[in-house]
């Protein structure tokens, strides 16, 4: 299985996005003792494979131009052309893994499974994927047949990220698969998020408040906790939308990445959306009043309370250890 497995390292500005780390441990999930096989694609992509490829079996390197901005249009076929039949390649579930795994697989000839949050063998040719249905209220559990190999995209933060010590495995340069890829669609600009009063990217605490809050002026029970414990504010993309505080506190795939020491999730759901944007594996207290939300299965504690009453009392609590 191992010389078959294999994991997209997303990356930019030569540094690999945590998802890569965490799909690794998904894949030793999946399959037991399994050392996967990285697909580093991109232009410069040196200082990615020195980071990371200490993690990986070994690394297939595609350096090439055209493939500076990541392009599932050039993406797709360059790993068709390279991949061996029977193939098991798990992706990101994210804008870019959404985009290149279902064409993938169809190309491919190999079952596609998205949005994974949990998975366990049954033997060597199914799986049993767990999925989250209803905006995490229900968890599906399905099996999936991998005999002709699999595309599957992991839900970022499902898993807790391996560790990436020691020298990178025997690294083999695909490079020259890339040329004469073509694509319709062409990389512009990146256009950077508005600037606030804070970078909520670079805060070591923060405290966040979704939706669970209930009214607007419930945020200033929100404010003295977060004076309390010197932490920073941030948001939910319901905030955001109702605006009750402004775009550059939210957290979230549409908002800012974030990368704390600790995050303190109050009333939000976690959706994979915002769950998206918490990189760096922070340790994390939930608080919500219905048991069943997502944001516990991601939590370091988790705690089923009204916000409303509990927030007073927590602040208080604090002020006086301090």
């Amino acid at each position: 299985m191992d010389a078959n497995l294999f994991i997209y390292v997303a990356h930019a500005e030569g540094q690999a996005d945590d998802s890569a780390l965490e799909l690794v441990s998904a894949a030793q999930t999946m399959f037991p003792g399994s050392k996967p096989v990285a697909l580093v694609a991109g232009s410069g992509v040196d200082p990615v494979i020195q980071e990371i490829g200490g993690a990986f079996d070994g690394v297939w390197k595609f350096d090439h131009a055209s493939l500076a901005y990541p392009n599932a249009e050039l993406l797709r076929p360059l790993f068709v052309k390279a991949l061996p039949a029977g193939s098991i390649v798990l992706l990101p579930h994210n804008t870019l893994g959404i985009d290149l795994g279902p064409g993938l697989s169809v190309k491919l000839g190999a079952t596609y499974v998205p949005d994974v949050v949990g998975a366990s063998a049954i033997d060597g040719t199914t799986l049993k994927i767990v999925r989250q249905e209803y905006a995490g209220q229900v968890s599906t559990h399905v099996e999936a047949t991998i005999a002709n190999g699999a595309v599957i995209t992991v839900r970022p933060g499902s898993f807790k990220p391996a560790a990436a010590s020691g020298a990178a495995g025997q690294v083999t340069d695909r490079s020259s698969d890339a040329e004469g890829l073509t694509s319709k669609r062409k990389f512009v600009e990146v256009i950077q998020a508005e600037a606030g009063d804070v970078d909520i990217t670079r805060e070591d605490v923060l405290v966040s408040v979704g939706r669970g809050i209930g009214e607007q002026e419930n945020l200033e029970l929100v404010n003295e906790l977060a004076d309390a414990m010197g932490a920073v504010v941030s948001c939910s993309r319901p905030i955001v939308d109702a605006k009750w505080l402004e775009r550059p506190r939210q957290v979230g795939t549409s908002g800012k990445t974030v990368k704390p020491k600790v995050y303190l999730a109050l009333g939000i759901s976690g959706s994979f959306q915002h769950l998206g944007g918490i990189k760096g594996n922070p340790f994390m207290l939930a608080v919500n009043k219905n048991p069943k939300a997502p944001i516990f299965q991601a939590a370091s504690v988790g705690v089923v309370a009204d916000l409303l009453e509990l927030l007073p009392v927590l602040t208080e609590k604090i002020k006086e250890s301090r």
